[in-house]
């Protein structure tokens, strides 16, 4: 269930931590990981469809040590995106939370 659940929130996940500031894929990676299992394997294509949703854009900025880093950063439709994905998410927390911690037959709280 975990992975089902995480799968459809990981956008709404990434928007969230790109509406905090400017990131590259990595450093995406690194700040999801601190809360949940997710690999740079999966992040790429995240990121790629969310370009073509238009809710990210991309720069690069040059890099002393290396090649430049591909940054991403939300876009005025994917703020918008994330302030209706956010909406959505405490609607159907409500929503799960009145079935799950509804009081039973007797009155008592399961």
């Amino acid at each position: 269930m975990k992975t089902q659940l995480k799968k459809g929130t990981l956008d709404m996940c990434v928007l969230a931590v790109l509406a905090k500031g400017d990131s590259y894929a990595y450093q995406l990676v690194t700040q999801l990981s601190t809360g949940m299992d997710i690999s740079e394997g999966t992040i790429y294509p995240l990121m790629r469809r969310l370009q073509q949703e238009a809710w990210v854009e991309t720069y690069l900025v040059e890099s002393a040590s290396g090649p430049s880093r591909k940054y991403y950063r939300l876009t005025t439709a994917g703020h918008t995106a994330l302030a209706a994905m956010r909406d959505e998410w405490r609607s159907f927390v409500n929503e799960v939370e009145a079935v799950v911690f509804a009081p039973d037959a007797s009155g008592a709280s399961s």
